[in-house]
């Protein structure tokens, strides 16, 4: 038996979650497939996978042996990416997680020009605004904003954006427009309470800070809903130009106090610790970094 075959076909049968899933993937008839994992559970000694009228699901050595069967057959694709050189293609799978409303607004309109540029590549996109783990949830690239809580991250900074304090014109007209930083002690704030957030507002302006303690009844923990707030007229809402940049050109939400700065907002590609990044990984930095510096 191969032993990488093996593992792929493995691999293959948890993504696809069936054996004729697998073998489609793979381009093999159904019972090869079914053949070679239940060869490959025969020599490993335990139950790979539950078989059940409702489908395939991986055990618990099944799924620690996916993991690892998985960063094998991408070690190996690198080492034949490197040996045919910079022109090679990529392929197999690219697993990316990024944050729902920046993916929305700012990835997946794109990701059909880097799918173009490489045909032979499928992607996964987990959108969470949350930082899981990378290697349990078996993530590739990670596209993550603002400071980088650990340090021992791999990770490379891809992107800039500044950011305003954002609000609807209705909001405004309603509540009046706020000149400096104290002017927004009589107003309500959406307090966005994933990292990068929170009540704390810091201004500066020629070597001087101002910052202002907000007060806000609506706090949320999505993105999605601080923009859906905002659009409501529930308030003012700091957040980076990305988040807001469709509404803004619009005139659908207004910039305020574009006289003081807030610290601007980094975008980071993050790698899995503990081994390279893969081609197809840095491949899809690279062309996010490019799309940004390029917006037009």
């Amino acid at each position: 038996m191969d032993r990488l075959a093996a593992m792929e076909a493995f691999v293959r049968v948890v993504d696809a979650g069936s054996f004729s899933g697998a073998a489609r993937l793979l381009r093999v008839g159904q019972p090869a497939v079914s053949k070679t994992v239940a060869q490959l559970e025969e020599r490993l000694g335990v139950r790979l996978l539950l078989r059940s009228t409702h489908g395939l699901t991986p055990t618990e050595a099944g799924r620690s042996f996916y993991e690892r069967a998985r960063r094998a057959i991408e070690e190996a694709e690198e080492a034949e990416h490197a040996a045919r050189g910079a022109g090679a293609t990529l392929t197999g799978r690219l697993r990316i997680c990024a944050a729902v409303t920046f993916s929305r607004l700012h990835v997946l309109p794109r990701l059909p020009l880097f799918l173009e540029q490489h045909p032979q590549l499928d992607v996964d996109f987990v959108l969470d605004d949350r930082n899981i783990d990378l290697v349990e949830e078996g993530i590739d690239i990670a596209l993550r904003m603002g400071k980088l809580a650990d340090s021992s991250l791999i990770a490379r900074k891809i992107g800039q954006s500044p950011r305003h304090v954002f609000a609807s014109p209705a909001y405004l007209e309603r509540m009046g427009v706020p000149h400096v930083p104290a002017d927004l002690a009589r107003h309500q704030a959406v307090i966005y309470e994933q990292r990068g957030g929170g009540t704390e507002w810091s201004f500066h302006r020629d070597g001087t800070t101002a910052s202002v303690a907000m007060q806000g009844r609506v706090r949320v923990t999505a993105a999605e809903g601080v923009r859906e707030a905002v659009f409501a007229g529930l308030g003012l809402a700091v957040a980076s130009e990305w988040m807001f940049a469709p509404e803004l050109a619009s005139g659908a939400v207004k910039s305020i106090l574009d006289d003081w700065s807030l610290p601007p907002v980094d975008l980071w590609a993050v790698f899995p610790t503990g081994r390279q990044a893969s081609a197809k990984a840095r491949a899809f930095a690279g062309f996010i970094e490019a799309q940004l510096s390029n917006p037009a």
